[in-house]
């Protein structure tokens, strides 16, 4: 007899308590292997896969596409341990036993997966054989029901961004019918873009795709109330507490940048990988920090301690499509100009697909902020709770500037610091501020650090 496993949103990880269901993967009367990604959700971090721990016969969904869903909520339940029959089809089973509150894995040989990579079974999953036309559902109800046939798909389709696979369901497109133009035939944006466009044409209008991942406004009197959920709404959270929490303080200062600019002119006309200017100037933030510890550590306000962290997890500001996010190159005071450029080159093209991971947005200690991309000069950064500082980087742009007595036309640019003022005075903030500056206007001060 079969035995009716409840599987529930797992915990995320990083303090996430809530997940907005994107697109089921699955439907009532699929049978599913053992982790096998059953749902797509977005949290306010990243756009997740969840895989379930279970294989057997999906018997009942719990949520809407669009709706939000606590941790530890029901998301599926799955008929495990069918009976054989002859002529029957091979369903993998998991021998777990009760179902885990978290999604966890259960007593015997069920997966303990929550995320699709993180981690495999211990032991390939038993077969066992189960007639098609027999299987049973177990809806809510309790009324028995003939499930559907699943639906057929000839292979994976290749893509891997989830918002790829939004934007072509949201209009209508079939991934399966596109040839892809990425690596290894990889279904890109732009593939999915261009059919739309394609298919639009003979009618001379386009339908608008959908670019942006984000909660729909709704009318009301006097105006548009757009719900704060979301990367939005961690946003806002975020912001409010480190003004709430933290005293900050500004200072900034403008720097002459044209060494700087012509250092990475040469650097990139050498050969090899090119270096991008935000990585020098986190090359410039480690090695500030190396000589001001006191702006990358955290205060532990219930023991009254500051707390002084000896590794760099540098963050940077990245506006994508689904809103402001913040990807963390880890251990960024290990890293050369290079392999800084490598990854950040790699995260930010993450950001742009929504593929970031939980991990990869949290345990920043240092934020480095260029809201020069924005084409502005300035700006007051607020700090990234619960960090102690942020560094922000204005355009670069040419002004008149004096340079060894004469009046010139000099690459300038503000830099502004905000720290938090328990971990320092104004003489540490300034002294940070001060050597950054010096680096960006003499690379070769640099060099003498190293």
């Amino acid at each position: 007899m079969a035995q009716v496993l409840e599987f529930r949103l797992p915990d995320l990880g990083e303090g996430l308590t809530e997940a907005e269901i994107v697109r089921w993967l699955v439907e009532v009367g699929d049978v599913v292997a053992v982790d096998q990604p059953v749902v797509e959700v977005e949290t306010a971090k990243a756009m997740v896969d969840v895989p379930c721990p279970y294989a057997g016969v999906v018997t009942a969904r719990y949520g809407e596409e669009g709706s939000e869903l606590p941790v530890g909520a029901p998301l599926i339940t799955v008929a495990v341990g069918a009976p054989a029959s002859d002529g029957s089809t091979e369903v993998p089973e998991s021998a777990g036993s009760q179902a885990n509150g978290s999604g966890a894995r259960s007593q015997g040989n069920g997966s303990g997966n929550v995320l699709v990579g993180y981690g495999t079974s211990e032991a390939p999953a038993r077969r066992r054989r189960v007639r098609r036309e027999q299987q049973v559902l177990v809806p809510v109800d309790g009324r028995p029901t003939q499930p559907e046939p699943p639906e057929v798909v000839e292979g994976p389709v290749p893509v891997i961004s989830p918002l790829v696979r939004r934007l072509a369901r949201e209009n209508g497109l079939d991934l399966r019918e596109l040839t892809g133009s990425g690596p290894d035939g990889l279904i890109l944006r732009a593939d999915v873009e261009y059919a739309l466009r394609a298919a639009a044409a003979p009618a001379r209008s386009a339908p608008a795709p959908a670019t942006a991942v984000a909660a729909a406004p709704v009318a009301s009197p006097g105006g548009t109330r757009v719900p704060l959920k979301g990367v939005r709404g961690a946003v806002a959270d975020k912001l409010s507490r480190s003004r709430t929490e933290i005293p900050d303080a500004t200072c900034w200062v403008d720097a002459d940048a044209t060494e700087l600019m012509r250092a990475r002119t040469a650097m990139n006309a050498a050969g090899g990988p090119k270096i991008s200017l935000i990585a020098l100037l986190a090359r410039i933030c480690t090695a500030a920090l190396a000589r001001f510890p006191e702006l990358n550590s955290t205060v532990d306000t219930a023991a009254r301690e500051i707390v002084r962290l000896d590794a760099v997890h540098l963050g940077f500001a990245a506006q994508t499509e689904r809103g402001l996010v913040v990807p963390v190159v880890k251990d960024a005071h290990t890293r050369d100009a290079e392999s800084l450029s490598a990854e950040f080159a790699r995260l930010t093209e993450s950001a742009r697909t929504g593929a970031l991971t939980p991990a990869e947005l949290t345990g920043g200690t240092f934020t480095l902020n260029n809201y020069g991309v924005f084409g502005v000069d300035g700006s007051t950064p607020i700090i990234n709770h619960p960090e102690a500082a942020m560094l922000g980087v204005g355009r670069i742009v040419p002004k008149p500037w004096v340079h060894e007595g004469e009046l010139a036309v000099r690459q300038v640019v503000q830099l502004s610091l905000t720290f938090d003022h328990r971990v320092c005075d104004g003489g540490t903030a300034g002294g940070f501020l001060r050597y950054v500056a010096d680096c960006v206007e003499q690379p070769a001060v640099l060099l003498r650090t190293l």
